[in-house]
């Protein structure tokens, strides 16, 4: 009696919703968990049927830009500031924890539950802001994707060009859990980097005292370099990501126990690979006195240092970090865009109508290749600065989560505990700190 219920209640739902969300009632989280216990199937395959959201927001942080802030925070500080991507580790499964039972509790991603709950000009001045810190990192994720084609040889006006293309037709014409899967099968070549920071032959000993002990910067570029670690790794839009990503995917509070395992999985290898790349440049590139510019550089710099099969991996590690994020990231900010304005913002859209979320993911994806591609433009500063920016818009970003996820009228059952508030208000204390000690460092300069 309750399936025939149940049933009846989700046809009206499907009569009720607009045509876009129909997809989204067909592959629901919460069906594909009904089928799952009609099977009698166990554990595993309840946290099968939420993964993604948590891998993949936290993979694509290990980003080109992610790579290069962490391939010259190991070149030219050596092992001395590797314990801010512990730490920051920490904080990406805070926040990424808090963007999650946001979404599963409103049903609504970060720049919607802003836009509902604030009025519509807060949720202009959150697309206003993810845009411009956003930008700049579309631009790295194309970077990265003409650094690891130039190792071939391939130059950028091709490279670029070509993976704009074959991404925006696998996000437009493709559904949602295709999507999910090319994803995430693209995601599993990071993996690569860790052989990387084994195969550089480093002080284990040194490694583990300066992941642990944290050991302040020296001057204003060590400063510099802990704000870009930290906004790299906790970036504003990958928080606006998977909170429209758990919307998108139809995971609800009931789900979110399986939900936390993805999300720490997902942030531990983030840190993990983060940590990788740093310890092979230090032990090799700061030990030899080189000195980089880009993710590039430091795969190319790597083969007299630990041998041309270690570059292959570093470079094909950046390919594979690359195409995630070009897909993800202007997929964050389409969301962001989308969800502002009130419109639809799905992966599972009617691609043969025009739809702003579309129209956002191609408008990025085309500006992106296109600045990549010009010959002679500076990018390198332009990518590390934009990570600098993330830093500096993060206090708001996570401020905004802290005050959302502690609103019992927004929240319901799903609202922060006291302990995990003063945790929250202890971390944005802390992140406040670090963006206002790199604010100094740049006054005393």
């Amino acid at each position: 009696m309750s399936s025939h219920s149940n049933r009846i209640k989700r046809q009206r739902a499907r009569a009720l919703a607009p045509p876009h969300a129909v997809a989204h009632h067909r592959r629901g989280i919460g069906l594909r968990f009904d089928a799952l216990r009609a099977r009698g199937a166990g554990a595993w395959a309840a946290f099968l049927a939420v993964l993604g959201p948590g891998l993949l927001a936290g993979l694509s942080d290990d980003d080109p830009a992610g790579i290069t802030t962490y391939s010259m925070l190991g070149t030219d500080h050596g092992y001395q500031l590797l314990w801010i991507i512990p730490l920051s580790t920490v904080l990406l499964v805070q926040f990424h924890l808090m963007a999650v039972r946001i979404g599963a509790a409103t049903g609504k991603g970060f720049v919607g539950v802003i836009r509902d709950h604030w009025g519509r000009g807060w949720g202009y001045f959150a697309i206003v802001g993810l845009l411009f810190a956003n930008f700049g990192t579309i631009c790295a994720e194309y970077a990265g994707i003409s650094a690891a084609g130039s190792l071939a040889g391939i130059p950028s006006w091709v490279s670029a060009p070509i993976a704009a293309v074959l991404i925006s037709l696998m996000v437009v014409l493709g559904s949602f859990h295709r999507i999910e899967r090319v994803l995430l099968l693209v995601s599993s070549t990071l993996a690569l980097y860790i052989v990387d920071g084994i195969l550089a032959g480093p002080d284990w000993s040194l490694v583990w005292h300066h992941a642990i002990v944290a050991h302040m910067p020296d001057d204003k570029l060590g400063w510099i370099a802990v704000a870009a670690t930290l906004g790299t790794t906790l970036a504003p839009w990958g928080l606006a990501f998977i909170q429209s990503y758990v919307v998108d995917k139809k995971i609800a509070v009931e789900q979110l126990r399986w939900e936390r395992v993805d999300v720490i999985i997902g942030s531990v290898l983030t840190g993990v690979i983060g940590l990788a790349v740093a310890v092979a440049c230090a032990a090799t590139l700061h030990r030899a006195g080189v000195h980089i510019s880009d993710a590039g550089d430091a795969a190319a710099a790597l083969r007299p240092l630990a041998g041309s099969f270690a570059t292959v991996l570093f470079g094909a590690g950046l390919l594979g970090a690359s195409l995630l994020a070009a897909a993800v990231v202007p997929i964050a900010t389409a969301y962001s865009i989308a969800e502002g304005v009130g419109e639809p913002a799905s992966l599972d859209l009617d691609s043969r109508h025009f739809h702003w979320f579309y129209a956002a993911f191609v408008g990025l994806t085309v500006a992106a290749a296109s600045v990549v591609s010009l010959p002679g433009l500076p990018l390198i500063p332009f990518i590390y600065t934009s990570q600098v920016v993330n830093a500096v818009m993060l206090p708001l970003h996570v401020l905004a989560l802290q005050l959302l996820a502690r609103d019992a009228g927004l929240m319901g059952q799903a609202r922060s505990s006291a302990w995990s508030q003063v945790a929250a208000w202890c971390s944005i204390g802390l992140i406040v700190a670090c963006v206002a000690a790199l604010a100094l460092s740049a006054m005393q300069a």
